[in-house]
Order: structure tokens, then sequence, then C-alpha cells
């Protein structure tokens, strides 16, 4: 059966996605357009390029430190450059790297731009900074006078996983200005909202996958004592409010929660056990939503 899929941002722990894959995959359901946000971007990027859940397992090996993230010159003290980077490029690593690793893979599959794929197949959510807007790729690129055909994927994938302060801001140049990218997560983690249109009635059904913390299973009131804490506030409010509004809106029968710890989200050196677990969450949350999906 065909369906559309969303898939969350989460970071490494986006692992536990490729678990859900699994279970969807076993329970028959195919994808024909997907959408997501950072490691969501990923694997919808690598749904598209028909890349199977087993494939993905076999590439975990790959989805280390050493692989996907830039290792800078030191000329200066290890301290001092991990602040002159933050100051100056905005980001402690490149994302050239990460950018190089999906190129390769999409390459693999002879996927290189938004051209190589049918039209509305794919879709990812980014960040416009210097805007202020969710940027939705490749639909909005002709606002920047790019064409969608001619745009990588692997560019715009690596756009939705630029976590600030960790991967410096993409630029995307255009006549008029250039443009700082960053993380789909700081505006819309879970753009479910994408292929859920209540003006239009729906093509085939809709299925979300979203990695959220223990809090927001069981919402609470946040605590805030001090400027920091404001801060943390703040962001997680920025971040969530969006999606939360649509969520509740919707309803959440077509969504599959899966609950991760937020911490270590950018913990590149989790162990191949870790990894393995995180699969097999991801997907045991999925096989027990599937059985009483009524899509």
């Amino acid at each position: 059966m065909y369906i559309d899929g969303v898939f969350s941002g989460g970071g490494i722990k986006g692992l536990a996605l490729i678990g859900a894959l699994q279970a969807i995959e076993e329970k028959g359901f195919v994808f024909r357009r997907v959408a997501g946000t950072s490691a969501g971007a990923i694997l919808s990027s690598f749904i598209v390029a028909g890349y199977s859940s087993k494939e993905l397992v076999s590439m975990l090996e790959e989805l280390n430190a050493d692989n996907l993230l830039d290792r800078r010159s030191r000329f200066i003290p290890f301290s001092l450059t991990k602040w002159l980077s933050l100051y100056w490029k905005m980001g402690l690593y490149k994302g050239d790297k990460l950018e190089r690793w999906l190129y390769n893979k999409l390459k693999q599959r002879g996927i290189i731009t938004f051209g190589d794929i049918p039209e509305h197949s794919l879709r990812i959510v980014a960040s416009d900074l210097t805007n202020g807007r969710i940027l939705v790729l490749p639909d909005d690129l002709p606002q920047y006078g790019i064409d969608p055909a001619t745009f990588f994927i692997s560019k715009a994938v690596r756009m939705s996983c630029s976590l600030p302060y960790f991967f410096e801001p993409v630029r995307l140049k255009s006549v008029r200005q250039t443009s700082l990218i960053v993380d789909g997560g700081v505006l819309s983690n879970f753009p479910i909202w994408l292929f859920d249109d209540e003006r239009k009635p729906k093509v085939r059904p809709v299925l979300g996958v979203n990695l959220v913390t223990a809090e927001e299973c069981e919402p609470s009131k946040k605590e805030i004592h001090n400027a920091i804490g404001l801060f943390g506030a703040l962001f997680e409010t920025m971040k969530d409010a969006h999606d939360a509004r649509y969520i509740s809106k919707r309803h959440a029968q077509n969504i599959i929660f899966i609950p991760v710890d937020q911490q270590g989200i950018i913990d590149f050196q989790l162990t191949e056990e870790r990894k393995q677990q995180l699969v097999l969450l991801g997907k045991l949350r999925a096989e027990a939503f599937l059985q009483q999906w009524s899509y």
C-alpha cells in the first residue's frame, strides 16, 4: 500500500527512525512522497534513493565522527581554535564531510539533484535565518533564483542538518543576497503539515515518525530561574511551538512517537551496541503503533 511519510529531526538519535522504517516495510507500506528535517531529511533522501532499512542498518558503522565531522587544522591550541571557530565561522565543524558522505551515498543510486527524482517525492525543511522563514526544499528555491532541478540533494540535506553552533550555517547565494541557512529543527522539527492540508482531500494516508523526549510525551511546565534557563526555554518553545500547535489541531492518530533521551543528540561516538538499541527502540515502537493504525 502506498503512503506518504514525514520524519522528524533528532540528531544521532535519528537512528531510531531506521528501526521504525523496518517495521513500516515489514507491514508492506511503500512511500510515494517523503519529507523530513535534519536526521529525518537524511532518512527521507535515502528512501527516495531506494535504500532499504536493511541497507541503512549496514551503514551504522559509518556514522561516526571520523566519517562525518571536519576536523580543523590545529596551528593554534584546540581550546582557542574552538572559540575562534564559533565566533568567526559560527560553527565548530564545517559540514563539508557530512555533505560529501551524503553525496556519495546518493550518487551510488544515480541521484545527485532534485531533477533526478520524481517531482514532489522529496521535501526537506531548513531554516533561513537571514529572512526569518522556514525554507522548504526544493519548493522554495525559485524564490532564490535557483532551478530546483540543478540543486544537489546532498546540499539540501546538509542545510537541514546544520545544527546551530555545531555545524557552520550554509550560505545560499541568490541574485539579491546571501542567506544563512541552518537546521530545519529551529523552526519546524516535525513538518507533517507539508502533507496534511485540511483544505485538500488526502491523496493517500500520511504517516509521521516523531522523535520526542519523555517530557514531550507528558508535557510539563518549564522551571526558569536564571538567564540560562530563560534561553533554554526560549529556544525549546521556538523550536516546538509551530509543530505542537499543528499536531494538537490535527490529532496524533497518524504519528508514531518514539521517546528518546535528548542528551547526546550530537554524540557521534556512540557504541555499536547503543546504535543497535536505538534502531530496536524505533522498530518496537513502530510495530506497536502499526498494529492498531486505522488509516
